[in-house]
């Protein structure tokens, strides 16, 4: 089965149609087909010329397998049966996807949240196999959950050589400590940026090793290739010019949902595809994830194998190049970059400043509600009386074009630990969780705007929507909330704990966007459980 784009609105396939032949009087499907960099433009090519290897993976990859099989083979020989995947962005969101839809089991770790770290590093430590992915070798999560299993392994009598995969580009810093401490090292292609790596060494190893079938995913991909040169019948193209001429008409907020598809999780995979790519120059197309439709004139609703005002059909392998493919063409349309990511470094290096500090420089809270505390300034100047007030405000500040993003710089599993009656219903426990998950903020602020509200757990989104936040339409509202520490993990060889590390990067990008003059507010629940039970109340009262 191949991928299929269908319309469910007139003035929609119209607007897609127009792009697309004008495209194709330009000779672009082609071109993009046979790696074209020139296609977005004199200074965008450097990068677009290291960058397009993603249109050859369906084939390229295959020469993986053999090294893969023979990583899973000893793992299995050794009752290896807990993965742990340390990435961000790219390095992580394709497995997950993969490994959720194959229904496998692959535990995440792209967060600096010490509870969160500590919950995978108690489960199975004596069973597990630790994939440690990073594209340049220097990422600091991905560094810091390296130094810290490595410990745990030597303290547990366990030799890491033994126990670590390391997944990065030739030449990388990660790949020369890896080759001294004797793990094994699959490189993955240089030429293939992150967001664009669902099938490269970064996702099928640890897709492979949870047990999915990660060449079934490449003959997907495979079976789609061919269209991609095509002028008609080009999936790859019709999403493209969809996606790029609905932006330029000002629909520019991609509502995008999955609720009937057997394809579980992929539009978080979309939303760092999409946002970091194309949020740049000031221009830029946000995806809102995990959200209803509403009837905001600059939303665009795509469903993956869903009726959507835009549907998007077809395995999972396949999908995947599609999206690609599709966001190459909307970069084109939207005259930016669709493989550089200049503002992603901008809070890293917020945060590295901000930990050669003695102390962080968290402030004084405007205000004190039970257990949250409020930094920042809100809009109106005058201090708030309470939470249901700084939650208003906030909504009421946001444009008529703009959205409000919500970013949780806490543990995104701990809702799980909400306590429930022995003998409750599925149904009953997920009440329990929900009432005790952060996430649940999204929802209930959504009801009391017309405008989008997107939800991100840091520092996972600063590897995907943390781009767009920055560089594109500077109309966005901000609301961080971070969490008292009550068990920190050191970083071995680091001067920092993961709990600092975790606040550094959540006032690192506090300050980059506060220099915008976007209007951004922290929330620090001194007590995390009672801190999110006292949001989600305040959000009702809003």
């Amino acid at each position: 089965m191949s991928v299929s784009v269908t319309f469910g609105e007139d003035r929609l396939a119209e607007q897609a149609a127009e792009a697309a032949a004008r495209l194709v009087s330009e000779g672009v499907p082609e071109a993009l087909s046979n790696g074209d960099p020139t296609l977005w433009g004199p200074d965008a090519e450097p990068e677009a010329a290291i960058r397009l290897g993603w249109l050859d993976l369906p084939q390229s990859s295959r020469r993986l397998l053999p090294q893969i099989g023979e990583l899973v083979e000893r793992a299995r020989e050794r009752g290896l049966d807990h993965v742990v995947l340390a990435g961000m962005g790219g390095s992580s969101l394709a497995p997950e996807v993969i490994t959720t839809t194959a229904d496998v089991p692959l535990t995440v770790l792209d967060t600096t949240d010490p509870g969160q770290v500590l919950r995978a590093l108690r489960d199975r430590l004596d069973r597990t196999v630790l994939v440690v992915a990073s594209k340049s070798g220097g990422t600091v999560e991905t560094d810091s959950h390296r130094r810290v299993y490595e410990r745990a392994f030597r303290e547990a009598g366990i030799d890491p050589a033994e126990r670590i995969v390391v997944v990065t580009d030739p030449g990388s810093p990660l790949e020369r400590t890896a080759v001294e401490a004797g793990y094994p090292v699959v490189l993955a292609d240089p030429n293939v940026g992150g967001r664009y790596s669902a099938l490269t060494a970064f996702g099928l190893v640890p897709s492979a090793l949870a047990g999915a079938d990660v060449e079934r995913l490449l003959d997907e991909a495979a079976e789609v290739r061919p269209l991609l040169a095509r002028a008609e019948g080009n999936p790859g193209l019709d999403l493209g010019a969809a996606l790029g001429a609905a932006a330029l008409a000002g629909r520019d907020k991609l509502v995008i949902e999955d609720g009937l598809s057997e394809i579980n999780g992929l539009p978080d995979w979309i939303e760092q595809l999409i946002a970091e790519s194309t949020g740049k120059s000031g221009r830029g197309i946000l995806p809102v994830v995990g959200a209803e439709p509403g009837d905001a004139p600059d939303e665009l609703l795509a469903g993956i194998d869903s009726d959507g005002v835009l549907t998007v059909s077809g395995p999972l392998g396949g999908q995947f190049l599609v999206w690609e493919y599709a966001t190459a063409i909307a970069g084109r349309l939207l005259g930016i970059d669709p493989f550089n990511q200049p503002n992603v470094a901008e809070s890293k290096e917020n945060t590295g400043r901000l930990l050669d500090r003695e102390e962080l420089p968290t402030g004084t809270p405007i205000l004190v509600d039970g257990p949250v505390e409020v930094y920042g300034e809100l809009p109106g100047g005058e201090v708030p009386k309470d939470l249901p007030e700084v939650l208003t405000r906030l909504l009421e500040a946001i444009p008529e074009d703009g959205y409000l993003a919500i970013m949780a710089y806490l543990d995104r599993e701990a809702a799980f630990d909400a306590p429930h009656a022995e003998d409750a219903s599925f149904e009953e426990m997920t009440d329990a969780w929900s009432a005790a998950d952060p996430a649940t903020l999204r929802g209930r602020l959504a009801v009391r705007t017309e405008r989008p509200v997107t939800f991100g757990w840091g520092p996972r989104f600063l590897h995907s929507t943390g781009q767009y936040h920055k560089g594109g339409p500077q109309n966005g509202v901000f609301l961080q909330i971070t969490g008292a520490v009550d068990e920190d993990v050191e970083v071995p060889g680091k001067p920092y704990t993961l709990g600092r590390l975790q606040l550094a990067q959540a006032l690192g990008d506090q300050d980059a966007l506060a220099g915008r003059g976007r209007p951004a507010v922290r929330l620090h629940l001194t007590d995390r459980t009672a801190g999110v039970a006292r949001l989600l109340e305040a959000a009702r009262e809003a």
